[in-house]
């Protein structure tokens, strides 16, 4: 499934009508946000069933300040519309596969 830009339009749509949302909170000038760039898609190609989204805190301050995002990169798991994980930081390939499959698994313990 491709990565999903979620705006003020469509981010509560996508949150609410999906099982599991991935989201990452960015910024272009964020270069912790660049390098994890590509590890997000990597694994978001793992995972067809789930939604993974990107949130521009740039140009969507609604949705960040409505998310409480006070840094960024910030992943949020969302499970049936509600925040089930919330994780401030550099976040490696391995650390992310285990936090979809404790969403999936419903292990996952924030």
């Amino acid at each position: 499934m491709p990565l999903y830009r979620l705006t003020k339009e469509n981010f509560h749509e996508v949150i609410e009508g999906n099982e599991i949302v991935i989201v990452d909170f960015w910024a272009e000038w964020c270069s912790t946000c660049s390098s994890f760039k590509p590890v997000y898609m990597e694994i978001s190609e793992n995972y067809p069933d789930i939604v993974f989204g990107k949130v521009n805190t740039q140009f969507e301050q609604d949705i960040s300040i409505e998310n409480r995002i006070q840094s960024i990169p910030t992943l949020i798991g969302y499970q049936n519309g509600k925040e089930v994980y919330r994780k401030m930081g550099s976040i490696s390939g391995q650390l992310l596969e285990e936090i979809v499959n404790g969403i999936i698994n419903k292990t996952l313990v924030s």
